[in-house]
């Protein structure tokens, strides 16, 4: 039984029960991967790690050329 019968089964059963029914397959995919990224920045910020990739070098780039980026050394 694949995710899509299984959730025509688990709704038809709600429908005789007169519960809500379940939220479709791939409904939430997104946000749960969003939080994942969200909780392994947090994890990497609290052991000393924050930011890496591609993002944040061109962030420190821009910043650079900006001339706000505060020199090494300074807090």
């Amino acid at each position: 039984m694949d995710a899509l019968q299984q959730h025509l089964f688990d709704s038809h059963r709600a429908a005789r029960r007169g519960e809500p029914a379940p939220p479709a397959p791939g409904t939430r995919d997104l946000a749960v991967l969003r939080e994942l990224r969200d909780h392994r920045r947090f994890a990497r910020v609290l052991a000393g790690r924050p930011a890496t990739g591609p993002f944040h070098r061109a962030c420190a780039r821009l910043l650079s050329r900006l001339g706000l980026r505060r020199p090494p050394g300074r807090p």
